[in-house]
């Protein structure tokens, strides 16, 4: 089994993309926070509600940056709405090899270590894939019809 075996593996692709939004970001504490900015942006471009897909941004950015990052390397953020209603949040970074780890108990206190459980609450679905080589991408799914 690949090392990302045990995060959630329910990857839906993208179902017919209404709107979709890429954009590279230098792997820095700027950068992270500039994916959030971009996003609630492009998410007020659409019509839609900014959170909780800007939290979701800002965490899976942070964690690029912090666990992903490969000196002179970007990361990517995508955003994508499909015309069945999902917004579909995807970070990529060069570090394949860093896989996020799902948590069966909530975090000791701590400075970090929030993110993932954070962004586990407020998506509908999330999940990592690996690739293209030596990337990964971290995503969350967030159903906007209810």
């Amino acid at each position: 089994m690949n090392a990302l075996g045990d995060v959630h593996q329910e990857i839906a692709a993208p179902r017919t993309p209404l709107h979709q939004f890429t954009v590279p970001l230098s792997a820095t504490r700027r950068g992270a926070r500039l994916a959030r900015l971009i996003a609630a942006e492009q998410l007020e471009a659409w019509g839609l509600p900014l959170d909780p897909a800007r939290l979701i941004v800002a965490e899976l950015a942070a964690n690029a940056v912090v666990h992903g990052r490969v000196p002179g390397r970007s990361f990517r953020l995508v955003l994508t709405v499909t015309a069945h209603g999902v917004l579909r949040v995807e970070v990529t970074d060069p570090r394949g090899e860093s896989a996020p780890v799902p948590r069966d108990a909530p975090p000791e206190p701590a400075e970090s270590g929030y993110g993932l459980p954070l962004v586990e609450e407020l998506a509908d679905r999330w999940g990592a894939v690996s690739g293209p080589t030596p990337c990964k991408t971290v995503w969350a799914e967030l159903e906007l019809r209810r």
